[in-house]
């Protein structure tokens, strides 16, 4: 039976329920998946329609208990309260304690966001990115909030985006990316906005918010997440001043997309009302836009919605203007590299579109196998050591599948031997001794290491 046929029905069997639940992948809560379901074909049918009676769909049990796997499935550190899910777990009242207190406090409109605990991680380039770490209390509350609005602006949202989304990622940005330069789209916009998550004005994003949302309880828990205090790694507490949702929040990335969801629409509005042709492709705050021809003063009228209405900062040293059909033209997107090379394997001189892991995707790769093999782990045994190197291949393989990988996994799988052929030698104080083959090729694959090849992931 169909989706909408499902929904539309005043009363649903058991199996029915079973048939959605499973198709949203929350097998475990066939009446929140009923609810989400039926909030989504109400988006859907009614695209005006603003929602004003979703706060008690929050704090329902089923909503709760499912917000908790989710927060448990996602890990993380603790946040201010220093009290992480373990913690939760093994104390007196348990899990049930917890969603019992978030209730009650939701119901008597008494709940509280913590401030957010801030950390930072080293980027690529050796700067720092800031996180936002909310208590594991708070993540569940936005966890909730998040089960049931999602579906709502899932049912707007438009094809060209695929971060953070329901049944969608970057393999599919990277292939709608490659069929549109392989289709002729060979001018690239490729942007770069200055810390997005930190820098989308709070007033105009609740605009978006209500263009759905009238339910002023729901709002009011999203104002105080995005209001709530900053606690930096000195102790400093800093106000966000109208700006910012925090990375590392459970309900950020969602948040972000609805915003940059109403960028997307000005920009095809922009595109009709110059007569430019374009299609955007967009993970998270990385997009590009593709056309044939640029109109003149399009890009421009871009860069100024995204500063002026959206009040966003375009990185103008990282933002470029590619065009893909000229020598030595590469766009770099998600990790991935894309450019025209000549075809030297059938020797017919033409160029076609390949796509690859970058050599800077190869060299993480390669520094966390180096990582595995540091002479200060020569005590754990060997095959710990390569079951650690398995995970590190298998996982950058799976992600980096697409295209025409094949070149820069010989490079990562060269690399791997290397290091694991110098781990076993220093591990051995007479060096090592083949045991089960004649050459190292040989005994690593014996000990276990895998292979990346295209082949494994097809």
């Amino acid at each position: 039976m169909g989706e909408g046929r499902l929904t539309d029905k005043k009363s649903i069997t058991e199996e029915e329920r079973r048939e959605i639940a499973e198709r949203q992948g929350l097998a475990g809560f066939p009446h929140l998946a009923l609810m989400r379901e039926r909030l989504s074909a109400k988006a859907r049918n009614e695209p005006k329609f603003r929602f004003y009676n979703l706060y008690g769909k929050v704090l329902d049990p089923e909503t709760l208990k499912c917000a908790w796997t989710k927060v448990k499935a996602n890990g993380g550190a603790p946040g201010v309260d220093n009290r992480s899910i373990e913690d939760i777990e093994q104390s007196e009242g348990g899990v049930g304690g917890l969603l019992a207190e978030i209730r009650m406090e939701l119901h008597e409109k008494t709940y509280r966001a913590s401030p957010v605990k801030r950390v930072y991680i080293e980027k690529a380039n050796g700067k720092l990115r800031p996180l936002g770490i909310p208590t594991v209390k708070d993540r569940v509350v936005q966890a909730a909030v998040k089960l049931i609005i999602e579906p709502i602006f899932e049912a707007d949202f438009h094809e060209c985006s695929y971060g953070f989304r329901p049944s969608r990622g970057a393999r599919q940005a990277i292939d709608r990316i490659a069929a549109e330069i392989k289709a002729g789209k060979a001018k690239v916009y490729d942007a770069d906005l200055s810390s997005y998550f930190d820098t989308i004005p709070h007033d105009k994003l609740f605009l978006a918010l209500r263009m759905r949302i009238t339910d002023g309880s729901v709002l009011g828990l999203i104002r105080q997440w995005l209001k709530a205090t900053i606690v930096e790694p000195d102790g400093t507490r800093k106000n966000p001043k109208g700006k910012g949702t925090p990375q590392g929040g459970v309900i950020s990335p969602l948040l972000s997309n609805i915003y940059l969801h109403w960028f997307e629409t000005w920009g095809m509005l922009i595109a009709k009302a110059t007569g430019q042709v374009m299609s955007i492709v967009r993970y998270a705050d990385d997009f590009v836009i593709l056309a044939r021809q640029w109109v003149d003063g399009f890009i421009q009228r871009i860069e100024d919605t995204l500063e002026n209405r959206f009040g966003l900062s375009v990185n103008r040293e990282k933002t470029k203007l590619l065009d893909m059909k000229a020598d030595k033209t590469a766009l770099t997107f998600l990790g991935y590299e894309f450019r025209y090379v000549v075809d030297r394997h059938y020797g017919s001189g033409k160029k076609y579109l390949e796509w690859c892991p970058s050599n800077k995707s190869v060299k993480k790769a390669c520094a966390k196998i180096k990582e595995e093999t540091q002479r200060r782990k020569l005590l754990r045994p060997v095959e710990e050591v390569i079951g650690s190197i398995n995970r590190v291949l298998d996982g950058w393989g799976r992600y980096f599948r697409c295209g025409y990988p094949s070149r820069q996994f010989k490079k990562v799988n060269s690399y791997a031997r290397y290091r694991l052929r110098k781990f076993l030698n220093r591990k051995s104080q007479r060096g090592y001794r083949l045991k089960h083959a004649d050459t190292y090729y040989g005994e690593l694959q014996k000990l276990g290491l895998i292979a990346l090849t295209q082949g494994r992931y097809r």
